[in-house]
Parts: C-alpha cells; sequence; structure tokens
C-alpha cells in the first residue's frame, strides 16, 4: 500500500515537470535500473541510473531483499552510476523495492527486484479434482463405493424382475 501510494505521488510529480516543460528522468518514475529485473537466489544484480548527475555517486539500498547496502560509483557511460549486489541464497520469491539515494542532492530512486526460485517459467498443468459439492463416481472410501455398486446392482435387477413379470402379465 505504502508503495503504491509513493508511485503514484511520485509519477504525480513527474506529470507535473513534464507539463512545466521538464525532462523526465530517463529511467522513468523510479529512476533506477535493475538488471536483470528476475534473478534467482545467489544471482548478482547490476543497479545503474543517470538521475544523480554529474558526481554519479549513490547510496545502494537492498535490505529490502536481505542483500545490505552498496555503492554505486561513476562509470565510463557518462552520468551514469553503477553498482552491484548478490541476492542472498536464503531470498523468498517475490517483488523487492532497491533504493539509492544520490550523494549530491540526497534524492531517492526506486526499482524493483523480482525474485523467483526458478530460472525458465514452466508450464503448470491443472492436478486433482474440481470442488463441485456433486461429488464423484468414486470416492476416497472403498467400503462406500462398492456399497454403492451393490445398490445399483439390487436396483437394476429388481427393475428387470418387475418388468418381467409385467411382460408375461403376471400382475404387480
Amino acid at each position: 500500500m505504502r508503495r503504491t501510494a509513493v508511485r503514484l505521488l511520485t509519477g504525480t510529480v513527474f506529470a507535473a515537470a513534464t507539463a512545466a516543460g521538464a525532462a523526465a528522468p530517463a529511467y522513468g518514475a523510479g529512476g533506477l535500473e535493475v538488471s536483470p529485473s528476475t534473478a534467482l537466489p545467489g544471482g548478482e544484480v547490476i543497479v545503474d541510473t543517470a538521475a544523480c548527475g554529474d558526481d554519479g555517486i549513490a547510496a545502494g539500498d537492498a535490505d529490502a531483499v536481505g542483500a545490505g547496502r552498496f555503492t554505486l560509483a561513476p562509470s565510463a557511460d557518462e552520468g551514469k552510476a553503477i553498482g552491484h549486489f548478490r541476492v542472498p541464497p536464503s531470498a523468498q520469491p517475490g517483488t523487492y523495492e532497491i533504493v539509492a539515494e544520490c550523494g549530491a542532492d540526497g534524492r531517492k530512486l526506486t526499482g524493483d527486484l523480482v525474485v523467483t526460485l526458478s530460472a525458465a517459467p514452466q508450464q503448470v498443468y491443472p492436478r486433482g479434482s474440481v470442488k463441485t459439492g456433486v461429488g464423484g463416481a468414486l470416492g476416497p472410501d472403498p467400503v462406500q463405493t462398492a456399497a454403492g455398486v451393490a445398490a445399483l446392482a439390487v436396483a437394476a435387477a429388481g427393475g428387470t424382475w418387475f418388468l418381467h413379470r409385467r411382460a408375461r402379465g403376471d400382475g404387480f
């Protein structure tokens, strides 16, 4: 809820700045590029931004995923600050907010990291039965199943006998 409110506020501020003629940051509302955006526990993540100005120094915080703090330093790519951290092997699947604070003006930048347990998404097929309340032909109890089959057999035999007597004219 808090992150949604922050994003809504950030989006509103950037929309107002764009309408006033100011340039939006190169990486959108968050200002922090997380690559890869989906990582496995134990994997390395690179974080970069061009929003920290010419000095390009920022303090990164990946405490949300359990990786701690890291530093973003100026890179050979003009105006960008780049840093990296390793996702802890104990990280649980989910979406985590990575934060960086620019050294010059203290501006906070955010980006999202998704942690998964498998490298490639696999097709998931449904298993089991659908709980409709109607029941199934074979329940989990073999005694009840046998009793049901016996009741159907008695009903079929009785019905056949009554039809046979009626056809012969013996009456009911």
